[in-house]
């Protein structure tokens, strides 16, 4: 066993145990709340909800529909009228169809890495990765620059939360890394279903009949890490940080009660949708409502709890014919992400906080204009296309109702408003007061690294 290798002592013990405890919270944003404490329940901090789709949504079959376009092309689905004359969606998406007003759409954002993993690196950077493939970031994500910047004395809470299914933790899964910045600007996560009854939020309280002697363990592991405070690789730093984010979030009630979703009504809950996707944007407006400053949701797997995956489906939204029936699987996440998405922007806008809180729902790029069919099975499916994609954005006091941009004929490449991911980072760092044309980080060997290298604020919004 590990205590009883050889050389192994209490020393290593309680090391092994003080990683483990940072490990639990690696990437809160730094911040201190006396044990007992309550967070203050206003704010006007601005804050981002951020809602990744994984695996690329096609946006002809979502956002920007052909319906002139050959059969080929244009797919099974049909466009809709929205409550905003000319804005037209998916015709799975009837919910955010009523709330189009509260919500535009861009269409002509586009870059040119085609694998997830060089796409997930290039929109979530803003920069060229230097490998095309793999997932480990050459950059920090916009999250954790922005978490970087921000800081984290915010009523309590981490300033910067991710929530995921359960074995998708991992920082690099989807390219989240801080690359440079470090561990400290790592997203808190939340691991798993919220809308399971069994969900719980895991190390945010003290073992029962330990109490009293937290703060001794506490100054017992500092004074066992001292001799690492001149460690120049940062990595006991990030270890201090996190341990101390750790040991807050413990003895924190607010922490506690923002996470806890049993507090909002049935009806409510309902309205978002009892399911992963529905519970995690609910989620997210609870903590924003706090004063978290960033929260991601990633919605991936739709599969109601209990049952099993959808024939013909994948788990998230990759939507090749070799992976699914595009036009099946495409149609069940639409149900599910159209009631969660509108049931958060209608909650947003109902609680007061449109011109606070702004919303992005996007992946790491669109699919191909062409249906391609699976030799063995005949299933129609379509692949990666990073030459176009669309992205609703909502909130943030910006101007909504609006389309900005188009793509040519097919959905093949921006027509007019050509942009790349840097105009979304300006226009939601800009929200976030974030001064990115001035601000910068120590790179590798101590190079000052600039948060974006180009791109302006979406004019059209601001």
């Amino acid at each position: 066993m590990l205590l009883h290798r050889r050389g192994s002592n209490r020393r290593d013990f309680l090391r092994f145990g003080s990683v483990a405890v940072a490990g639990t919270a690696a990437g809160v944003s730094p911040f201190r709340l006396k044990a007992g404490q309550e967070p203050s329940k206003s704010t006007n901090d601005p804050a981002v909800i951020f809602i990744w789709l994984p695996g690329g949504p096609p946006h002809q079959d979502t956002f920007d529909m052909k319906p002139d376009a050959p059969a080929e092309f244009r797919g099974d689905f049909k466009p809709i009228r929205t409550n905003v004359p000319g804005l037209d969606i998916c015709e799975h998406l009837p919910t955010l169809a009523k709330c189009a007003d509260k919500f535009s759409i861009v269409r002509s954002i586009a870059h040119t890495f085609a694998d997830h993993g060089g796409g997930h690196k290039k929109f979530l950077t803003g920069r060229d990765p230097l490998q095309p493939t793999g997932f480990v970031n050459d950059y920090p994500m916009a999250g954790s620059m922005a978490a970087k910047q921000l800081g984290g004395l915010h009523h309590g809470l981490p300033n910067y939360v991710c929530g995921v299914d359960g074995g998708r933790q991992g920082i690099d899964t989807f390219s989240f890394g801080s690359a440079y910045l470090g561990q400290s600007s790592h997203p808190f996560m939340l691991v798993g279903d919220p809308s399971d009854p069994k969900f719980d939020v895991k190390n945010l309280s003290v073992l029962a009949g330990t109490e009293d002697k937290l703060a001794d363990r506490r100054a017992l592991l500092n004074a066992f890490d001292k001799p690492m405070r001149h460690d120049t690789t940062g990595i006991a730093a990030g270890m201090d940080t996190a341990r101390d984010r750790a040991f807050d979030l413990m003895t924190s009630p607010a922490a506690k009660a923002a996470f806890d979703l049993s507090k909002e009504s049935p009806k409510l809950r309902e309205r978002y949708g009892d399911h992963r996707y529905g519970q995690r944007c609910l989620m997210a407006r609870r903590l924003v409502e706090q004063g978290v400053q960033w929260v991601t949701m990633v919605l991936e797997n739709a599969t109601p709890r209990g049952e099993e995956m959808l024939k013909d489906g994948t788990y998230n939204w990759d939507s090749h014919a070799v992976n699914c029936n595009i036009f099946k699987d495409t149609k069940h996440k639409l149900g599910y992400l159209d009631r969660a998405v509108s049931g958060l922007i209608e909650d947003l806008y109902e609680r007061g906080l449109d011109k606070r809180v702004l919303v992005v729902v996007t992946g790491e790029f669109g699919r191909t204009p062409r249906i391609e069919y699976d030799k063995k099975t005949g299933r129609p499916g379509r692949d990666h296309w990073p030459q176009a994609m669309s992205m609703l954005v909502s909130g943030g006091g910006a101007r909504m109702g609006q389309v900005i941009g188009s793509t040519t004929s097919k959905a093949e490449t921006p027509k007019d408003r050509p942009m790349t991911p840097n105009h979304l980072w300006a226009t939601v760092f800009r929200h976030l007061k974030i001064d990115y044309k001035n601000a910068s980080f120590p790179g590798e060997g101590g190079r000052p690294m600039p948060m974006l290298t180009d791109g302006e604020p979406i004019a059209e919004l601001v």
